[in-house]
C-alpha cells in the first residue's frame, strides 16, 4: 500500500512541475516563480524526468506556432494518432536532436550556472539518483516505481495530450487546430486535459474556463502565490 502511495505522490509532484514550470511558466511566460520554488522545481524534474527545460520548451512552442499542420514536432493530424499515442516520447527525442530548432525556439529560457554544469550536460545523472532513492526505501520494488515514473509523463504528456488531445474531446470554441479538451475535471495532468482551452489562449496561466471544468494546476497557483512563491503575469 505504501508503495502505491508514494508512486501516485511522487508522479504528481511531478506533473505540477511539468504544467506549472516547463509549460506555463518557462514556455509561456506566464508565470513568474521564486527562486526557491523554480530551483525545486528545476531539481525535482532533473531527478524524474531526464528532461532537459530548453528542449522541452522548443519543443512545445514549436507545437503552437504549426499546430496540426506540417512543421508540428506531434501532431496526430501529421502524424496519425496510433504513431502518436503510443510513441510521441519518440517524436519528441526526434525533434530535440534538431539543435536549431532548439535554439530558436527556447530564447528566454532559463539558462543559469546550474542549468549549464549539471541539469543540461548531467540529465540522465538526475534519474539514476531517483532509481537509487526508489530502491533504497522499497528494495526491489522500487525498480517498478521506477519505471512508472520514468514512464508517466511520456505517456500522459507525449501520448495523452498531444495525441487523444488533439482528436477526441469537446472544444469550448474554434481554434486552427484540432485541440480538444479530454475531460472537464484538468486533475490527473495537472489541468492539462483542458487543451482546447489552452489553445484558445496560450498566454493564460489558467485553463479552465466554464464553470463545470478544474484546473487543479491553477489551484496549485493560488497557493503558491499566497504564499509569495510565485505571480501571475
Amino acid at each position: 500500500m505504501i508503495e502505491i502511495v508514494y508512486t501516485l505522490v511522487v508522479t504528481h509532484i511531478t506533473i505540477v512541475c511539468v504544467t506549472l514550470f516547463l509549460h506555463r511558466g518557462q514556455a509561456h511566460r506566464s508565470l513568474i516563480f521564486s527562486p526557491v520554488l523554480s530551483h525545486f522545481m528545476r531539481f525535482w524534474l532533473w531527478l524524474t524526468t531526464g528532461m532537459r527545460t530548453k528542449e522541452w520548451v522548443a519543443v512545445h512552442r514549436k507545437h503552437h506556432r504549426y499546430s496540426d499542420v506540417v512543421g508540428d514536432p506531434h501532431s496526430p493530424r501529421v502524424y496519425g494518432l496510433w504513431k502518436v499515442f503510443p510513441f510521441g516520447v519518440i517524436l519528441y527525442s526526434r525533434s530535440v536532436r534538431d539543435r536549431e530548432l532548439v535554439k530558436q525556439y527556447s530564447v528566454g529560457v532559463v539558462d543559469d550556472y546550474i542549468e549549464r554544469v549539471l541539469y543540461t550536460p548531467h540529465a540522465f545523472v538526475g534519474i539514476l539518483i531517483m532509481l537509487l532513492i526508489d530502491f533504497l526505501l522499497f528494495s526491489y520494488w522500487g525498480f517498478l516505481i521506477w519505471a512508472v515514473q520514468m514512464i508517466w509523463i511520456p505517456f500522459w504528456a507525449a501520448g495523452v495530450i498531444n495525441g487523444i488531445g488533439h482528436y477526441f474531446g469537446y472544444r469550448n470554441d474554434e481554434t486552427r487546430d484540432h485541440s480538444r479538451n479530454i475531460v472537464p475535471w484538468g486533475i490527473m495532468i495537472g489541468g492539462e486535459e483542458l487543451h482546447n482551452n489552452h489553445h484558445i489562449n496560450p498566454a493564460s496561466a489558467k485553463l479552465s474556463m466554464r464553470w463545470y471544468e478544474f484546473d487543479i494546476g491553477w489551484l496549485y497557483i493560488r497557493i503558491f502565490k499566497s504564499l509569495r512563491l510565485l505571480s501571475v503575469r
